[in-house]
């Protein structure tokens, strides 16, 4: 019986408990397969066990230093853990080992960004987009990035390809607000900043930004 397959069919169908048994059957079968580490590894990270979920990532690499899944998976490990440095390598290696896919390029860059390092972020949260054109948190990702490394035209161009993909989309409304602003673009901006509350009236900043900036241009005609 082909116990990793079983595992990951139970995984699909929510059955978590048969599936850490199979995973664990698995290992018991062939203890020098990465996979069933890393199969069992990213269960235990489901239920939020970061701690034996990073002994058995660890354990794949040692068995296979250049397993790209096991970097993913103790990369997302410690993004989940808000611990970005630590996961800015294991996301590199996945790359270096040939895992050519949108989520990795996202997480690096993500990663990144989130450790204060924009420019840094860039290349990877571009080469998301790249990779997986329709994913709108990508672009709104790269948008983010552009804006904090003040490359605002760009930036507002990555928000308007996420309106593209998704015109009732209120946090791309409210960040290319934001981008206008700084571009002393108001009257467009406060046109963007309705629309995002039109679109979603709990949107907290958007209201505030529109109150603050219709206030200002009201003291400054008066």
């Amino acid at each position: 019986m082909d116990y990793l397959q079983q595992g990951i069919k139970q995984v699909e169908q929510e059955d978590y408990e048969a599936a850490a048994q199979s995973f664990q059957q698995a290992i018991e079968e062939q203890p020098d397969d990465p996979v069933g580490y890393i199969n069992f590894g990213n269960l235990l990270l489901h239920f939020g066990d970061a701690q034996r979920a990073e002994r058995f990532f660890k354990r794949a690499l040692e068995l296979d230093s250049r397993s790209a899944t096991a970097c993913y998976s103790l990369g997302n490990l410690y993004f989940e853990l808000e611990k970005f440095h630590q996961a800015i390598p294991y996301f590199a290696n996945a790359i270096e080992f040939q895992l050519d896919e949108a989520d990795v390029y996202f997480m690096l860059g993500l990663s990144w960004r989130n450790s204060g390092e924009a420019v840094k972020a860039l290349p990877y949260l571009l080469r998301a987009t790249e990779l997986n054109a329709v994913d709108q948190e990508s672009h709104l990702q790269y948008g983010l990035a552009l804006a904090e490394a003040d490359q605002l035209e760009q930036a507002a161009n990555a928000f308007q390809t996420v309106i593209k993909l998704n015109a009732e989309h209120s946090d791309a409304y409210y960040n290319l607000a934001i981008a206008r602003l700084f571009q002393e673009q108001t009257e467009v901006a406060i046109e963007h900043l309705q629309t995002a509350v039109k679109i979603n009236p709990d949107h907290d900043l958007a209201k505030q930004t529109l109150e603050q900036v219709t206030a200002l241009l009201e003291q400054i005609e008066d």
